[in-house]
């Protein structure tokens, strides 16, 4: 069967560098396809370039490489896919040039995923589409649809896919998607943890993650990725809490969305339009671009500190069902759900096959996300608390911070008093600006002594001791109780006679 072109009814704005490519590959049977042609035919931006041939794809990447001075990486040796790096007039672009993984391009489309990413254009062409699937009519009616009734059988963590397509085009899930998705999303057991885990990760990396775990839900894949998450509906809380677990925890993630967005790059005036957020925002304005920073840090894999961030959000009561009791006053309580979550969302990372460093960030936050509430509770912040509170967390206290805020204002929703919240804030922004702004006074300071000197000062042998020593005088010193070398023998020469036995 042959593909015939058709006009496109909308005129396609290319990229300058698809013209410049037309120059440097000419009389190539090469077609750009996927999400390159979906989003310059919906205007988005593009950065990246898919190409498909059927000749090895990697000498046509590498010729591009060579051809801008930039990168050239082989990808995959079976598919004989290769990719170029390259710098075109100020902007990085990622180009991906494949063999077509069907004898023909017909084929190759309707193999894919949606018919949104199933649509081609030559090179030497730019204004006709091939489109077997009807990938523009389902632009048109803003419907995600599968190309084929297999293709989630054919791999399930295009299911996943499927959900985080909708999201980031706000389009519909078409009726026979997720018929499939339904039939088929199950068998994403038998897909491998990290392809499952990379697609998560995107997922909660859009706008809108609390939609997407609706969705899963919904979709009864929730159960397959977070095994306890569907436990926390219609558990009820006490006052102040006006949401049961489940969509308190949805409003978390929503809040934490909106402070992230408010601090970024991406916000607007109205990102922080409400009182709630605006204060928080206004608070650590002068934080902002340390803030930024740490949000925007990637983990390996340039996983997203924000998709581990909505883990964290998800995960931060997943405990509170568990630990539900009532007293005979008919109040709720959750003795111990931030320990035992913390042990959950360890199990979740360690499925996952996150790093180490990455379930230790979501064991830390979640064991330790009350904290902030603890200490606005007991009155006064004093340095002794701000100390422990970053030699305990180190870099996990800010998130802590952050999703303190979004668990407050998602706890009192509309009922938040306004005179409280303006209590609250100083808390974290203290917390931060200690962390930020007074690191070498109040969290990592150097040290009056070291073990040698007090080994040799107090003639002791080396061991445990010597470790407890220090960390007394660390926190000694961090409030003030010496400040000098005299200080901190006198300090130890006290300890010690307090601990002789």
């Amino acid at each position: 069967m042959t593909l015939t072109p058709i006009p496109s009814n909308r005129p396609l704005f290319w990229p300058e560098l698809i013209y410049e490519l037309q120059s440097h590959l000419p009389n190539r049977e090469i077609y750009i396809v996927g999400g390159t042609v979906r989003d310059v035919y919906l205007r988005r931006p593009v950065h990246d370039l898919d190409f498909v041939t059927p000749e090895d794809g990697r000498p046509i990447a590498r010729l591009i490489a060579n051809a801008f001075d930039g990168a050239y990486y082989p990808l995959d040796d079976e598919r004989k896919m290769g990719r170029a790096l390259i710098q075109y007039q100020e902007q990085a672009w990622v180009i991906d040039v494949a063999q077509l993984r069907a004898p023909t391009l017909e084929q190759d489309l309707r193999d894919r995923d949606f018919s949104i990413n199933a649509i081609a254009v030559s090179l030497h062409d730019l204004d006709h589409l091939l489109d077997p699937t009807d990938g523009v009519g389902a632009m048109e009616s803003k419907e995600v649809v599968i190309c084929a009734e297999d293709a989630i059988k054919r791999d399930p963590v295009r299911a996943l896919r499927a959900i985080r397509m909708s999201l980031v085009l706000k389009y519909r899930l078409s009726p026979e998607t997720k018929a499939a998705i339904r039939q088929d999303g199950p068998q994403l057991s038998r897909v491998s943890p990290e392809r499952v885990r990379d697609e998560i990760f995107k997922l909660l990396g859009t706008t809108k993650p609390s939609s997407a775990l609706a969705l899963l839900d919904g979709l009864d894949l929730l159960p397959l990725l977070f095994p306890e998450a569907r436990m926390m509906q219609g558990v009820t809380q006490s006052p102040p809490h006006t949401l049961d677990v489940w969509r308190h925890t949805l409003h978390v993630m929503d809040n934490l969305e909106a402070l992230l967005t408010a601090f970024s790059p991406r916000r607007s005036d109205e990102s922080a339009a409400n009182f709630g957020l605006g204060m928080v925002v206004f608070s650590l304005a002068h934080l902002r671009n340390e803030i930024v920073a740490h949000v925007q840090h990637l983990w390996p894999a340039e996983r997203s500190h924000i998709a581990l961030l909505m883990v964290v959000a998800l995960a931060h009561d997943i405990a509170k069902p568990m630990t539900h009791t009532v007293d005979p006053d008919g109040n709720t309580h959750f003795f111990g759900h931030p320990e035992r979550g913390a042990e959950i969302v360890t199990q979740w990372g360690t499925a996952m096959r996150l790093s180490n460093d990455e379930i230790e960030r979501l064991y830390l936050v979640v064991y330790h996300h009350m904290r902030p509430l603890m200490l606005y509770n007991s009155g006064k912040l004093t340095r002794r608390a701000i100390y422990r509170f970053w030699r305990d967390l180190g870099e996990a206290g800010v998130d802590v911070c952050l999703l303190s805020c979004a668990d407050y204002l998602a706890t009192y929703g509309t009922t938040l008093n306004q005179d409280e919240w303006l209590r609250f804030v100083p808390i974290i922004k203290t917390l931060l600006e200690a962390y930020y702004r007074q690191r070498e006074e109040l969290v990592n300071f150097p040290m009056l002594l070291d073990g040698w000197m007090i080994m040799n000062h107090f003639d002791l042998k080396p061991g445990p001791i010597i470790g407890e020593i220090l960390e007394g005088l660390r926190e000694a010193q961090a409030v003030q109780e010496v400040q000098t070398q005299d200080e901190a023998l006198r300090w130890v020469e006290n300890w010690l006679a307090a601990h002789k036995n």
